[in-house]
């Protein structure tokens, strides 16, 4: 099997991120709360719902286009497995690029879809990251930044685990997804949950409230968080597969090497 050309592969991650964004935050807008004569009417999906909402569209796009284009939606990803060498770093400035475009053209459609209901303000209201009087639950900038550090660091190490060469056949989308699913419930009300900075920049400035001020935070803490575990895997595990390209093993694995 051919490793697909560059163009199909950020054509691939650009709707992969776009289905994140939109789903994710999508469900955060509209469906976390569902008030009517503005009142709560307790058929929202909550925190749980908002959780899931992300991990499903992880999911389902690494199966529809992890074959294409290794499946990252997520700067933080790209550069974690370049770090493992589990993907070139030349490649890195395109995927990252592209990722963000996408996220930020979700983040355009949820305000045009938010704006159609009568009295929506766009400000505070578009799902964004913070800390301190921006998080959820006024968390401080060292805890968020502590745990958007740590849990991506562990999204990495799910990730390169689910698709080495002793994992499963097949079921990588769905480890990946359950893992951003758990993720979600820890960190919704520490920083509404980045770890992915496409996702923090895609409705941060829509957002406006403080959120653009901040997300320096949601690009250092998860990058860095990548990193380390980029570094350390096959250390950690005695599962080496550094020198082999996403693309290669792609062609190995089939579906195995979708990545999140």
């Amino acid at each position: 099997m051919r490793t697909p050309a560059l163009a199909s592969r950020l054509g691939a991650e650009f709707l992969g991120t776009f289905w994140l964004v939109l789903g994710g935050c999508g469900s955060a807008i509209f469906a976390a709360r569902f008030l009517a004569d503005d009142k709560d009417t307790g058929l929202g999906i909550g925190f749980v719902g908002v959780a899931l909402a992300f991990g499903l569209t992880v999911l389902t796009m690494a199966y529809a286009v992890g074959h294409v284009s290794g499946g990252h939606f997520n700067p933080a990803v790209t550069i974690g497995c370049a770090t493992a060498r589990r993907f070139p770093w030349k490649d890195v400035p395109a995927y990252v690029a592209t990722q963000v475009v996408a996220g930020l053209a979700a983040g355009a459609v949820l305000l045009l879809i938010a704006r159609g209901k009568d009295g929506f303000s766009a400000s505070g209201n578009m799902a964004a990251n913070g800390y301190g009087a921006h998080s959820p639950g006024g968390y401080s900038l060292v805890a968020v930044l502590v745990a958007e550090t740590v849990l991506t660091a562990f999204f990495l190490y799910v990730i390169l685990g689910a698709t080495d060469g002793r994992a499963p056949v097949g079921f990588a989308p769905i480890a990946i997804g359950l893992a951003l699913t758990l993720i979600h419930l820890i960190s919704i009300p520490i920083s509404n949950t980045s770890v992915n900075p496409a996702r923090s920049t895609g409705v941060a400035f829509f957002n406006g409230a403080g959120a653009p001020a901040q997300l320096w935070a949601f690009w250092l803490a998860p990058i860095v968080g990548a990193v380390i575990a980029g570094a350390t895997y096959a250390l950690i595990t005695g599962e080496d597969r550094s020198g082999i390209p996403i693309e290669g093993d792609v062609d190995e694995m089939t579906t195995t090497d979708a990545r999140v």
